[in-house]
């Protein structure tokens, strides 16, 4: 992926509040969720077009996901019997948090993929996932849980259905640049298609959604036939490396996040944003 020079005004808006003469937006803490299937060349990933008109990555190509809601905080759903998996203290290791914290990032996690997907990460018991959501009354229930009529604790108890953590995996963590005036502290996720669970285009933040090979996905950026903000561009890219959702799952275990906020930085006579040395040699192939 080409590395385009940063425009001349956002640099000089950077610096400005490099230098405190600008103050930052305070970010919102937000969760995504890399959905995956097997593909003929290595994993599919689930994409979402988001409407031009979004104040917030308009025209973008961006995983299911969104902002936690005050309600994702609700400890009465693990004091209920509703979540089944890693534990809130576990899922607060891996993503660097407090136990709250980590179990409104998990919540959201769901929550937003149901929301914007239709794929419900949770089942009857903690060996089982929910194996249809297509019918009118889990429609019913999406569109509830979207318009925050219904809270996710609500959903599973009155579904019976507990939430299936364990199919999450974390991958990263993506802060907005301060010179943003819309900020996200953003968790990604991975998760795989579960078995018989289709998605369906519900969200009303994209106008178009698909299915593509991780990798491919990367080409079509290359070839600026899709757009993607960076942090998306390199998950897909990472993402592809592996040969199926299942290697992506395993090379999630024992991953921990680590925050990472892009930064204007020179290169030569330019400035480009700064990336995760951890992706320099992935980028380098490109």
């Amino acid at each position: 992926m080409e590395r385009l020079p940063l425009p001349d005004a956002l640099v000089a808006q950077a610096r400005a509040y490099a230098t405190g003469d600008a103050t930052p937006a305070e970010p919102r803490d937000a969760a995504t969720v890399v959905l995956l299937r097997p593909g003929a060349a290595g994993p599919e990933v689930y994409l979402l077009r988001r409407q031009t008109s979004m104040a917030f990555a308009g025209g973008m190509c961006v995983f299911p996901g969104g902002g936690v809601d005050p309600r994702d905080f609700d400890d009465e759903l693990v004091d209920r019997g509703l979540w089944s998996g890693p534990s809130p203290a576990e899922w607060a290791t891996r993503l660097g948090v407090d136990e709250p914290k980590a179990r409104a990032l998990v919540c959201a996690a769901v929550r937003e993929t149901f929301e914007e997907s239709s794929v419900l990460l949770a089942g009857a018991s903690a060996s089982e996932v929910v194996a249809d959501t297509t019918g009118d009354d889990w429609e019913a229930d999406r569109v509830a849980l979207e318009s925050r009529e219904i809270s996710l604790t609500a959903f599973l108890e009155k579904r019976s259905l507990v939430l299936r953590t364990d199919l999450l995996g974390a991958w990263s963590g993506w802060l907005t640049p301060v010179f943003e005036p819309r900020r996200y502290r953003t968790w990604f996720f991975v998760a795989r298609l579960p078995d018989g669970q289709v998605t369906r285009d519900v969200s009303t933040e994209s106008s178009t959604v698909t299915w593509v090979g991780a990798l491919d996905a990367v080409e079509q950026v290359e070839r600026q036939e899709i757009l993607m903000l960076p942090p998306t561009w390199l998950t897909c890219l990472e993402v592809g490396q592996h040969p199926d959702p299942s290697a992506v799952l395993a090379a999630a275990e024992g991953r921990t996040v680590e925050m990472f906020m892009p930064e204007v930085v020179e290169d030569g006579d330019d400035f480009i944003l700064s990336t995760p040395p951890a992706y320099a040699a992935l980028m380098a192939d490109r």
